[in-house]
């Protein structure tokens, strides 16, 4: 006997879970009109808006000074951003011919007419800026779709109630309560949407509710039918509590990282979303916008805030030379932490590489501070042989991606002052995974996934993933390889991984989120800190977004909401874990007579002769069932003890 679990749009997020997509491929030069929209369901077109022009601070080349910083020998002097794409822009610092489109000119995105696909120099060049020459190779439903929820970066998993819509989480018609063993006895379904980990093992309850628990006896997943909650534990640790309410607000908490509450409104006949977030006594907005792809309801990041054609334009290209910048990391515990892992450049020819290391840094700030809370954390560590985990090619791969983001902002930002709607489906993974080039994602915070054997791993806040080629029409995950991570539990680097359509599409928002984030920072600095100062043209106001000005006021308690529904999921596990013991049978076929355990027995085997316990412990490398009068103990999986 199977449990059927499906329409469960995504795996929850977490801090930015960062993770955002990333594009690896050139910028298209063509008009902004000839972007099409992404109808629901419908294979899209791909679409880039016109690259910029101009925006350098001074115009004049960018020379990398002697010393850190240098590029590649043979490569040239500058950022080549794509090469081997025939599309877009690829500036050249220093170069002495080409095309340099409004050189010096303080006027913003305004690309010469008939200028074509643009200029190519160092073609067969390794591309990008490379310091340290020598150095190793190193992508919710809304109102009118009654499906899923809305994930969030670096989400867990969960299942999704309310039986009689199309959301949630639906046990076979017929089926009691019990437990229904595990992956590899025949059950492959899982409560996140996609294939279990192998050896998981299932406990349905006779209310409708659901106990998950890995291999090793943990539990991973719990489901409240009752009270309409999903709990989910990491892998690498914490815990995060889902629900969707009755007037289709939702609510998601993570322990040590930021939880929002999300209401959907309606806008020029489209879903958007306000989720309200808090962290540590603060509270913020952002928004999103829904669309449907492959028969998933998508959620796309959209900016509250556009700045000027001409920020872009500056934040674009590279600067009139390359800068020196101090970050104020040094004396960080988690730049110690981190330090074998990511180091930033010694120089930024462009915003973009300032901006690669700002969302790397703020993904690992955020996975420390999550660590410290939970005391998950051990000392400092250091890059092995003085190289990082994350290398210059990776970064660079970034880099690349924030300038595209940057390129589709833009486009954004001037169809909003036209007061024309952003397509979801070109600003999304829709047109990432239809245009045939490969793409890198940053994940922003912890993502259960599985490989092709079945085996469960996690990626985490900074650790990159690349698709490679797109999935099939029909699919709702995909896989990606993994380029780096930062050690067990983590994915191996070089690991294919499957990853949710829904999870990709996070990754995504996170990434452009930061980027945002980011931008912030950059027009407050412009001029200081040894930022160059951008044009007189790029440093007005920022324009509010129509569908951010339209939404409705944020919640006046969410911090007091998130800590209910915290202590409601606490309380939620507790009831389902106690009901999953007593009510259920243990798995199908399991012997009737009285019960018996014996050393040496799996953990499988206590559950199908005593059921799932009334609690568990996780004591260093043991973990301790309690039953009612026993108590039995676990060492590597089998049982060591019982009192």
């Amino acid at each position: 006997m199977t449990v059927h679990l499906f329409c469960k749009a995504a795996k929850y997020g977490s801090t930015v879970l960062i993770l955002a997509g990333l594009l690896g491929a050139g910028c298209q030069a063509s008009a902004a009109n000839d972007k099409k929209p992404v109808p629901d369901t419908a294979k899209p077109v791909p679409a880039k808006p016109a690259p910029p022009s101009g925006g350098n601070s001074g115009g004049g080349s960018a020379h990398a000074p002697n010393g850190g910083g240098q590029p590649n020998a043979g490569q040239g002097s500058g950022t080549h951003p794509n090469n081997n794409s025939d599309r877009g822009f690829h500036p050249n610092q220093g170069q002495g011919s080409g095309n340099h489109p409004n050189e010096g000119s303080d006027r913003g995105f305004h690309p010469n007419p008939g200028q074509g696909s643009g200029t190519h120099p160092n073609e067969g060049s390794d591309r990008g800026f490379h310091p340290n020459p020598g150095q190793g190779s190193g992508t919710h439903p809304n109102e009118g779709s009654d499906r899923g929820f809305h994930p969030n970066p670096g989400q867990g998993s969960g299942t999704h109630p309310n039986e009689g819509s199309d959301r949630g989480f639906h046990p076979s018609p017929g089926q009691g309560a019990g437990s229904y063993g595990s992956r590899d006895a025949g059950h492959p379904t899982f409560i996140r949407g996609g294939p279990a980990p192998r050896g998981t093992n299932e406990h349905i309850t006779r209310s409708g509710g659901a106990v998950f628990t890995r291999p090793n006896g943990r539990v991973s997943d719990v489901h409240d039918a009752r009270r309409g909650l999903d709990i989910h534990h990491g892998l690498a640790g914490g815990r995060t509590v889902y629900t969707e309410r009755a007037d289709h607000s939702r609510i998601f908490v993570e322990h040590g990282r930021r939880g929002y509450v999300e209401r959907p409104y309606g806008f020029h006949g489209h879903d958007y979303e306000r989720r309200s977030y808090f962290y540590h006594g603060r509270s913020y907005d952002r928004f999103y916008r829904g669309y449907g792809y492959r028969g998933l309801q998508l959620n796309v990041y959209a900016p509250g805030i556009y700045y000027r054609p001409a920020f872009y334009g500056w934040a674009y290209h590279p600067w009139a030379r390359p800068i020196s910048y101090g970050w104020g990391w040094g004396g960080s515990p988690w730049y110690g932490r981190y330090g074998y892992y990511f180091q930033p450049y010694s120089v930024y020819p462009s915003a973009a590489f300032w901006l690669t290391d700002y969302i790397i840094s703020q993904d690992l700030q955020a996975a420390y501070a999550a660590h410290q809370e939970a005391g998950e954390l051990d000392g400092a560590q250091a890059a092995e042989n003085g190289q990082p985990v994350l290398t210059p090619e990776v970064k660079q791969m970034i880099a690349d991606e924030v300038r595209n983001q940057l390129e589709e902002e833009n486009q954004e930002a001037q169809q909003n002052a036209q007061q024309q709607d952003v397509d979801p489906g070109s600003s999304g993974i829709a047109r990432l995974l239809s245009d045939g080039h490969p793409h890198v994602f940053v994940a922003g915070g912890n993502l259960d996934v599985t490989d092709a054997s079945g085996n469960e791993c996690v990626v985490s806040d900074g650790d990159t993933l690349q698709l490679r080629q797109p999935p099939p029409s029909d699919a709702t995950t995909a896989n990606l390889v993994v380029l780096s991570s930062k050690g067990q539990p983590e994915c191996q680097i070089s690991l294919t991984v499957q990853v949710q359509l829904t999870d990709l599409q996070e990754m995504q928002n996170h990434m452009r989120e930061t980027i945002d984030q980011g931008l912030q920072d950059l027009q407050s600095k412009q001029g200081t800190g040894g930022l160059p100062p951008a044009p007189s043209s790029a440093q007005g106001a920022p324009a509010t977004a129509l569908y951010a000005a339209s939404a409705p006021p944020p919640d006046a308690n969410v911090g007091a909401e998130i800590q209910q529904q915290d202590q409601l999921g606490e309380q939620a596990e507790r009831d389902v874990t106690a009901e999953a013991s007593q009510g259920g049978s243990g798995p199908s076929g399991a012997p009737s007579g009285p019960a018996t355990v014996e050393l040496g027995q799996t953990l499988e085997q206590v559950q199908g002769a005593l059921g799932l316990p009334t609690r568990i412990a996780n004591v260093g490398p043991k973990v301790i069932y309690y039953y009612d009068g026993m108590k039995v103990t676990f060492l590597d999986g089998r049982v060591s003890d019982v009192e």
